[in-house]
């Protein structure tokens, strides 16, 4: 299954769009997408507005991969799941948002890896295209590393980043 989410809080047609006649063209009927507020007219997919937590959890486990807007919700969820997951952030040009936080954080992200990232429409449909291409997600641990714990610390107690290798050491 194709696990689509895209939030609560305000519609994302644009994405969910792309995903729909990406299924029609392509005759997949294994895309289940929550939708939030959206009006947009599905023909492809299966859809529902909104999912508890535990069935959100239920979805991204049994998804072979996760199609999501550049919300920390679902990118966490993923990539503790260990589930590949390509994301779209949503634009403040395009009314999708307040501002392009999403941009930004999708931009991390791929920087180390963990995530794929489709700006635009065609972008998507190409990653839609090539998902039999193995894509091995490593899962996202449980529980923060040692270094990352002392470096918060060292923050909340001097409210300074320091770097360089001993940068977690107090």
């Amino acid at each position: 299954m194709i696990f689509v989410t895209v939030g609560t809080q305000v519609q994302f047609d644009r994405l969910i769009r792309t995903v729909d006649e990406w299924a029609g063209a392509r005759a997949r009927s294994d895309v289940f997408a929550q939708i939030g507020p959206s009006n947009y007219p599905f023909k492809h997919i299966r859809t529902e507005r909104f999912i508890d937590p535990s069935r959100f959890k239920s979805c991204v486990e049994a998804a072979s991969v996760v199609i999501a807007h550049a919300g920390m919700g679902s990118i966490i969820t993923a990539l503790e799941l260990g589930k590949r997951i390509i994301v779209m952030p949503r634009r403040a040009s395009l009314g999708e948002h307040r501002n392009d936080h999403q941009i930004a954080t999708a931009k991390q992200f791929a920087a180390q890896g963990r995530i794929e990232v489709a700006f635009e429409e065609r972008e998507l449909t190409d990653k839609l295209d090539q998902l039999d291409i193995v894509n091995r997600c490593e899962r996202l641990g449980g529980e923060a590393s040692p270094q990352l714990i002392m470096a918060i610390r060292n923050f909340i107690e001097t409210g300074h980043v320091r770097s360089g290798p001993n940068s977690a050491s107090a």
